[in-house]
């Protein structure tokens, strides 16, 4: 099956391709990679885990060497505890076997390996190893004859797959390359201060030519022109001085990025997401845990069988492909459970499993399958090589802090749920409408004021009180007597907007701009005594009530209105005399009347004490305010401009109606 390699070394990416699918990715990044050589010092020993913590440069984390990895590194052959073998800031040379993940440092070994192309120098290691995937008879004894006359003396050395059907020659050329490394990093061990970096794999293009290049590549892409000269150089050394037939070394040239132009950045995206499509309607969920890696597998949309048994198998069957690539292409290590959908027949299960077997076989981390359990799930490991994807090129959430959802429990307010949702701080304006008064609550469910209209029950104190807004509640409060105002109403007053004013049927809010515009000459009205209400004259009816009967009205909410025999015009503009039966009613409707008749040649406190009576009056019987600032309207209009007379006499009769008035108010409460 051809395959094509793209290398992208400005950013150290590599993927390979079969199918047009990323079958694998190599990626080189990071402080601490797989084979890098070390020479560091013992931190810590702890007898209690058999391990060594070792100081190899990083000032957060140290690397971790277990006791079965110590290797030459032991002070006596024999067996003991980890504290006879090892001293702390004893001066060790490691290399890195698996690379940091999350918390932990990278994990350490003293058995140090030196890959080449076909073959792995072991300098601490014995004997003569040959790979598993040859499986020629005659060939394998070639290579082991070959390796066991070339091999150094005290070393070990293993021969890779790469080295089937490879000349003498090319073998034997990498053997010396792989000798002359090594003892460059002696030499450096022993002349550098610990700890440092002694070697790396800093050739990016041969690390991923040696890895990953097999017969089968027939394309190689490079980012950058110097890449493709070397790869054609390792190519040509590879193969006797000539380049490979049937290969072709292509420099990217387009004006879209490498990895754009090959979509291997959308493949890494689509790696990292958990879901994952199958071709014939089906999915597999791939969820990455601490312990271990889980994989569901469900049937989706797939209804093209006919049955549903070919159903599950024909769905298992492409999973058990799919995941095998997946494996791959994330670099998931560790144990790794599979969820087939559950099979009822044998046969069907040995047909998913041997197809899973198949599909691993390309995978040069060895998976090995434990067994398939009685719930059917399918137990397997595979070989940690490096960083996975998810390390690589994932990063934890700034909101959930990696968690996967938010918390948000009753009467606490949620961990980050404020931040992920924009929402707009009212206004003054917005806050009203969304949240109404109770007054206004209680009026759109009933409006009592139209109730009491029909009824003409709208002069009663009760009434009045319950329909009025408390700013003219605390304004009646502090003002408790607004009919000794004398002083003159302003010329450029609308009187309707006075009227409207005065209205029971004003808003709460225009009642409340009424008492905002009154409020700067409210210190003025009360010093100079005058009204700014104006009105028609109002209409003034007698009822004869007997003392019994005031009482009964007043605590049922009943208006005397309902006894007067003439008919009224205007139940706010209505002033209500009630006299005891069989008594004048002149007396009683004197305020008003005198009130409109009196002349302009009336001084200002005559006025004002004809319009106090028939207040008074109004108070004492029941009536509505609104009544008793109409008649004082009608006693303001009899006043003058005329402002001279007697202080002395004025303070007197003021302090006259003042107790007089408080007398009469407390007979009314206590009637």
């Amino acid at each position: 099956m051809p395959k094509q390699i793209v290398i992208a070394e400005q950013h150290r990416i590599a993927a390979v391709f079969s199918e047009d699918q990323i079958q694998e990715l190599i990626v080189a990044t990071g402080t601490h990679q797989v084979g890098d050589i070390y020479v560091g010092t013992v931190e810590n020993v702890l007898p209690g885990i058999d391990a060594a913590f070792i100081n190899i440069g990083d000032s957060e984390r140290n690397g971790f060497m277990h006791v079965s990895d110590l290797g030459p590194l032991r002070l006596k052959r024999a067996a003991g505890s980890i504290t006879e073998l090892v001293t702390p800031q004893q001066k060790v040379l490691v290399q890195i076997m698996k690379e940091p993940t999350g918390n932990k440092g990278p994990r350490l070994t003293g058995n140090i390996t030196l890959p080449g192309r076909y073959l792995v120098l072991m300098p601490f290691g014995r004997g003569v190893n040959l790979s598993r995937r040859i499986r020629n008879d005659s060939e394998r004894n070639r290579l082991r004859a070959l390796a066991i006359l070339v091999k150094p003396a005290g070393m070990g050395l293993l021969v890779r797959t790469e080295a089937e059907g490879v000349a003498e020659e090319a073998i034997i050329e990498d053997l010396e390359t792989l000798q002359k490394q090594w003892e460059t990093i002696q030499q450096e061990a022993l002349s550098t201060r610990p700890p440092s970096l002694l070697n790396r794999d800093d050739d990016f293009v041969q690390r991923v030519l040696r890895d990953v290049y097999s017969a089968d590549v027939n394309r190689i892409v490079t980012d950058i022109g110097g890449a493709a000269k070397r790869v054609k150089h390792h190519l040509a050394n590879w193969n006797g001085g000539r380049m490979p037939p049937g290969v072709l070394v292509d420099q990217h040239r387009e004006r879209v990025p490498l990895l754009e132009y090959f979509r291997v950045n959308a493949a890494i995206r689509e790696a990292l997401k958990p879901r994952v499509d199958l071709p014939s309607g089906g999915y597999i969920i791939i969820e990455p845990t601490e312990a271990l890696t889980v994989i569901d597998v469900n049937s989706g949309s797939f209804t093209r069988s006919a049955t549903s048994r070919e159903t599950v198998l024909w769905t298992n069957c492409e999973a058990a492909t799919e995941i095998a690539r997946q494996l791959r292409l994330r670099n998931i290590a560790g144990v790794i459970i599979v969820d087939f959908i559950d099979m009822d027949s044998r046969r069907d299960q040995l047909q998913v499993l041997e197809q899973f077997n198949k599909e691993l076989r390309a995978d040069k981390a060895r998976p090995q399958i434990a067994q398939l359990s009685e719930l059917g799930l399918v137990e397997l490991t595979r070989k940690r090589q490096g960083q996975n994807l998810y390390e690589l090129f994932g990063r934890p959430c700034a909101t959930c802090g990696g968690l996967g959802h938010l918390i948000h429990l009753p009467d606490q307010p949620g961990d980050g749920v404020d931040s992920l949702v924009d929402t707009p701080i009212p206004t003054a304006t917005t806050a009203v409408k969304a949240q109404p008064t109770l007054k206004e609550a209680r009026s759109e469910e009933s409006d009592p004021l139209q109730d009491l209209q029909e009824l003409d029950l709208v002069n009663h104190p009760n009434y009045q009180e319950r329909s009025s807004s408390k700013p003219n509640r605390r304004r009646r409060r502090r003002d408790p007597m607004p009919s000794r105002s004398n002083g003159k109403v302003d010329s450029g007053r609308d009187p309707d907007a006075s009227g409207q004013s005065s209205s029971p049927d004003a808003t709460d809010d225009d009642k409340e701009k009424e008492k905002e515009k009154a409020t700067p000459n409210r210190s003025r009205s009360r010093g100079n005594g005058r009204s700014d209400k104006r009105g028609e004259a109002p209409q003034v009816i007698s009822v004869e009530m007997t003392p019994d009967e005031q009482r009964i009205y007043a605590m049922m909410g009943i208006s005397p209105v309902v006894l007067a025999n003439e008919p009224v015009k205007d139940p706010r503009n209505t002033v209500v005399s009630v006299v005891m039966p069989g008594e004048s009613t002149t007396g009683t409707q004197a305020g008003p009347t005198t009130a409109e008749a009196s002349s302009p040649a009336a001084t200002p406190e005559e006025a004002e004490a004809t319009a106090t009576v028939g207040q008074e009056n109004a108070v004492a019987v029941g009536g509505s305010s609104s009544a008793t600032e109409v008649a004082q309207d009608k006693a303001d209009k009899g006043e003058t401009a005329s402002t001279e007379g007697d202080s002395k006499n004025t303070v007197r009769r003021r302090r006259r109606r003042r107790s007089s008035s408080t007398q009469e108010e407390a007979t009314s409460a206590s009637s």
